[in-house]
């Protein structure tokens, strides 16, 4: 088995980038080669994670941009917003490819990016090189591009949702609501009371209720996919779940008028009929988180409510998965030339 491609993870002992871990450690084509944690550098990875004793006992270092350029093909980000905006400037021009897990490039237009996360970024010019690491709409840009910045996972959840209507020109792009379920790992590994066990469980509540930074990144994706010049305003609400993982969005919008909405099953069955990861489900059947846990899979349903004129989409989601690292194995599998799919046909948790 050639596992020639050397692989480096930098933020290596967060939930992101443990699951980074899992995916790689088993990857056919991948090797990991470095793992940066400055928390915890000169222990074992297995140390700071147990399951993994005997399976990644690797060290972790500090980071060294000069020895990651050196030991690493490509490079995956998974730091801070903020963070990864002044290392990845510098792994580019050691020439080492890279993928961003941080909101930092995921923007077109600084002035956004910079009101969403209240911060002024440092290398704007690279906004305009980075692909946004959505393989269903970005496939090709994806394979070629020397920085891609993975979506967040709302807007991933969000985005697959709307994708095949506002393609064909069949809703309004005004008033599309989107409301969204994320499991408390979203959060980050972080030591905060309000992600204390003893405050999530048996509790589910809204946060970021007016103003989430993914608001924006939703609109510019959903400008895009309906090729508009400026993206439209979409209403977004992000809720807790006292669950470890998984995303569930219920997305709606208008239908215009004149649409058949007998067709909107077709439109979406035709529309992902060729992708990997994508499950439409039909028959009434709806989506659940546990049907997508610890995959790289979103699975989709769509239902005309005729009486409101409206459309409802649902779309579920692992969080860590389609929302992080399991779309971030699938953007560097198509950045290094391999199967799109491959270490990521795995099925979920059955129980």
């Amino acid at each position: 088995m050639n596992k020639g491609f050397r692989v480096g993870i930098v933020g290596a002992t967060g939930y992101v980038g443990v699951e980074l871990v899992r995916l790689l450690s088993s990857h056919p084509f991948f090797r990991l080669t470095r793992l940066v944690s400055q928390s915890y550098a000169g222990k074992p990875f297995s140390e700071i994670y147990p399951a993994f004793n005997r399976v990644v006992d690797s060290l972790l270092s500090d980071l060294d941009i000069d020895r990651i350029a050196s030991d690493c093909d490509l490079a995956i980000t998974a730091l801070p917003h903020g963070v990864s905006a002044s290392v990845v400037p510098q792994l580019l021009d050691r020439g080492v490819r890279v993928l961003d897990h941080s909101g930092d490039f995921r923007y077109r237009r600084v002035e956004v990016y910079e009101q969403a996360y209240q911060l002024r970024h440092p290398c704007p010019a690279l906004l305009a090189e980075a692909v946004y690491g959505l393989p269903e709409i970005y496939r090709d840009e994806i394979a070629k591009a020397r920085l891609v910045a993975n979506p967040g996972c709302y807007p991933t959840c969000a985005l697959l949702a709307l994708k095949p209507l506002l393609q064909a020109g069949v809703i309004s792009t005004e008033g599309i609501v989107v409301d969204a379920v994320s499991g408390v790992s979203g959060a980050g590994r972080k030591a905060d009371l309000a992600y204390s066990f003893c405050e999530q469980d048996a509790s589910f509540k809204a946060y970021g209720v007016i103003g989430h930074r993914h608001t924006s990144e939703i609109e510019q994706g959903a400008g895009f996919l309906a090729g508009l010049p400026q993206p439209p305003l979409v209403t977004f609400t992000p809720h807790l779940a006292p669950m470890k993982r998984g995303m569930l969005a219920t997305v709606y919008a208008d239908l215009l008028p004149g649409t058949d909405a007998s067709t909107l099953q077709e439109i979406f069955a035709q529309a992902y009929k060729e992708e990997p990861f994508i499950r439409f489900l039909s028959g009434g059947q709806l989506p659940e988180t546990r049907s997508v846990l610890g995959t790289n899979y979103a699975d989709l349903s769509v239902f005309p409510d005729g009486r409101t004129n409206k459309v409802k989409i649902l779309s579920a989601i692992d969080n860590l998965g389609k929302g992080a690292a399991g779309q971030a194995v699938q953007a560097l599998n198509l950045m290094a030339g391999l199967k799109e799919t491959s270490g990521l046909e795995i099925p979920g948790f059955a129980i």
